[in-house]
């Protein structure tokens, strides 16, 4: 993964391990806190001259796990901490199976629960903001964020009120949705709201995947009138102009 961001000229990257505690996730108890921090120091001191590599972790469902997240964190030095929503109940976001009803019925469950999730806040990046689109795209073969306008408006209003940022999450090019998320309409919302946070994001889970479709992404900030991105170091927000 380092060797690939280098080999791009990236010169900064975060390694997102999942933190997941649903009762029903197969990733859950995943994250080997200690022998994470042992192989990211490797890399670091490996890498130092090129590359500046960031501690991090995605929490999945931080509002219904706080107290564990809140822990986990305290714990140890983490530069940044992502908010994720997989599950909505017992239904996974990923499984096909949530689809199997009319979309705006899925899509608002999601949103709603995103609002609840923002609303409690905790962590430094809200991720892969409308990742329902990845798998929601196969089954219904469209995806129109204005629907749920009002939902939305107030999980950027939670996010811009929490100091958290927006991921902006290239992912959903890998797929046959072929789109950001969240898209330009949402990043113009959230310029609208005087949103001004935002990290790019690759989502990459493997090396190839590294950096991919950035560009994109950095033109769609520019189309939605933001102007920085935001760095952490130490769960402490840096923002530089965009490039």
């Amino acid at each position: 993964m380092c060797e690939a961001a280098v080999a791009q000229g990236i010169s900064e990257i975060g390694f997102t391990e999942h933190y997941d505690l649903h009762p029903d996730e197969w990733e859950r108890d995943w994250f080997k806190v200690d022998a994470y921090f042992v192989e990211l120091e490797k890399v670091r001191a490996q890498f130092a001259r090129d590359l500046t590599v960031r501690a991090a972790v995605e929490l999945g469902e931080p509002h219904i796990f706080q107290l564990e997240c809140q822990e986990l964190l305290a714990k140890h030095p983490f530069d940044y901490a992502l908010g994720s929503l997989h599950w909505v109940g017992r239904r996974l976001v990923f499984d096909p199976q949530f689809f199997n009803r009319p979309i705006d019925e899925s899509s608002r469950d999601f949103f709603e629960e995103l609002e609840r999730m923002t609303r409690v806040g905790g962590f430094d990046v809200l991720s892969h903001f409308d990742v329902i689109v990845r798998v929601g795209f196969d089954v219904y073969g469209a995806y129109d964020p204005t629907r749920y306008e009002d939902v939305i408006r107030q999980v950027l209003r939670n996010v811009i009120e929490h100091g958290i940022a927006l991921d902006i999450n290239t992912a959903a090019f890998r797929r046959r949705a072929q789109r950001l998320t969240p898209g330009l309409e949402i990043l113009r919302w959230y310029r609208e709201l005087g949103g001004e946070r935002v990290t790019l994001g690759s989502d990459a889970h493997r090396p190839e995947h590294v950096g991919g479709h950035l560009p994109v992404a950095i033109e769609a900030l520019k189309a939605a009138g933001l102007t920085h991105l935001t760095f952490f170091e130490r769960r402490q927000a840096r923002l530089v102009p965009l490039p």
